[in-house]
């Protein structure tokens, strides 16, 4: 077997298209609405409608983007229910359900410390309005 010398700039453009990849997953899971859906679709799947009566302050448009990104990413499942009106409803499937187990453990952290972190918005606020 040949052992090929891998160059440091074939490295650093290798890691490069690993970051951007990562980078737009990140932007993704990172997204407030994304971690609003995905926290209430743990609890099952849910409708349309009923997502967005539960995320407050979304846009209809809002919420069919956040669903159509998890959904095409892998992390939604959408089924659709030959019903007058059709009957729509999401769910996570295992890669969403591996997701929020993160998104729960940061939601959690956030709730722990949301009094240090209010009181250092405070303190930073004071700070400004004396510069």
């Amino acid at each position: 077997m040949e052992v090929t010398e891998v160059t440091f700039e074939e490295r650093h453009h290798a890691m490069e298209g690993d970051c951007r990849k990562v980078s737009r997953i990140l932007a993704r899971v990172g997204d407030k609405w994304t971690v609003l859906v995905v926290m209430l679709l743990r609890e099952g799947p849910r409708r349309f409608n009923e997502i967005k009566r539960m995320v407050g302050g979304i846009s209809q448009r809002m919420l069919t983007l956040t669903l159509k990104g998890l959904e095409r990413d892998g992390m939604v499942k959408r089924t659709m229910f030959p019903t007058i009106p059709p009957r729509v409803d999401y769910e996570l499937t295992d890669l969403g359900r591996s997701l929020s187990e993160p998104v729960m453990a940061l939601g959690l952290w956030a709730k722990a410390h949301l009094p240090e972190i209010e009181a250092a918005q405070s303190a930073f606020d004071a700070r400004g309005k004396s510069d």
